[in-house]
């Protein structure tokens, strides 16, 4: 991990830029990482910069999926069919993934591990075009059907008796992250702050007198797509079929896969999900893109209230609490209106 300190204006969509805010970047999770932190002097930034550098570097030794780490000596574990223990904070983790995947209905799974190994999304070479998987190694996979609900914790022990199960929390990780570095900052007494992972992220208190505005990318074009401005504190997360995909013979393949078929899920370009918790935008953003279009049924099923999503055909879908509080910068059509109910 790489950290680089920028005493630089916060320029997200406002007007005019503020030489009280102050901006670090730390390298992380295959990405980059902005804190930015209104009206504070500089040691005390400093510090806060210096703790979640820690804060990262822990979350993501124990997370990371094919690097070395808690989480894949779980998953060797897991597939010898062997019990390993885990600490008290492993298991809330782990117990807060089980609640959003029940939560989804299991459209967000982290069990499924094995099933993006079979796509080769769990490498670092992600991105290199190769031909999918073999339909009999989708099809095993199904067959098992891992998910949540295959991880045992008893007392500190974690075992699973499904030895496909293998998990993974790429939807999840980075919700998780920032929800942990924003309790840091709020322990600190830092009252305004954005915490932005690779263009997902958490604001809390306002920028100056104005709140944080921030912009939602344009699935298939360059810039934005709208606009939101981000209340208090609240979470502002993402997912879409242009973050990582390979392409073989002409063909796009997302790494936002369906549990349900094994294959990339396609009703969706993105969706983006408004929470007060970063964790559930996360994983909530994941599965409602699998969802398609059924996902008014499922956000209402997560308790959300706040979701936008473009279809594979390009229309842009709205929630009425969505549709009241987003402008729309780059988009010629006429948004639906979807109750989520």
């Amino acid at each position: 991990m790489r950290l680089i300190l920028l005493w630089v204006s916060l320029v997200l969509l406002t007007a005019c830029q503020d030489s009280t805010t102050q901006q670090a970047k730390i390298f992380a999770f295959g990405t980059e990482i902005d804190i930015s932190i209104y009206n504070e002097d500089r040691a005390t930034f400093e510090q806060a910069i210096t703790d979640l550098e820690t804060t990262f570097t822990g979350v993501n030794d124990l997370w990371h999926a094919w690097q070395p780490s808690l989480l894949t000596e779980i998953n060797a574990a897991i597939a010898a069919g062997e019990p390993i223990a885990v600490d008290e904070n492993v298991a809330e983790v782990i117990a807060q993934a089980q609640a959003l995947a029940k939560d989804s209905e299991q459209l967000f799974n982290p069990a499924a591990g094995q099933l993006f190994s079979l796509w080769g999304f769990e490498q670092d070479d992600w991105f290199s075009s190769r031909p999918p998987p073999q339909s009999s190694a989708i099809n095993a996979w199904l067959a098992a059907a891992p998910d949540m609900t295959d991880i045992v914790i008893r007392e500190d022990q974690l075992y699973s008796d499904n030895p496909m199960a293998k998990l993974g929390f790429g939807g999840f990780a980075k919700g998780y992250a920032v929800d942990a570095a924003i309790d840091l900052l709020k322990a600190r007494q830092i009252d305004n702050a954005i915490v932005n992972i690779g263009g997902d992220l958490r604001a809390i208190g306002q920028h100056g007198r104005r709140a944080w505005n921030i912009g939602i990318r344009h699935p298939r074009q360059e810039g934005v797509l709208a606009s939101v401005e981000v209340r208090h504190d609240e979470s502002v997360f993402s997912s879409g079929d242009y973050e990582r995909f390979f392409e073989y013979d002409g063909k796009r393949y997302s790494h936002i896969l369906d549990p349900r078929s094994g294959y990339p899920a396609d009703q969706a370009m993105s969706v983006t999900v408004i929470d007060n918790n970063a964790a559930r935008a996360d994983a909530a953003a994941t599965a409602l893109f699998v969802a398609g279009n059924d996902w008014p049924k499922l956000a209402a099923k997560m308790g959300l209230e706040a979701v936008m999503l473009v279809t594979a055909s390009g229309q842009l879908e709205l929630s009425p609490v969505m549709a009241e509080r987003i402008k729309i910068i780059n988009y010629d059509g006429e948004p639906r209106i979807r109750s989520i109910r």
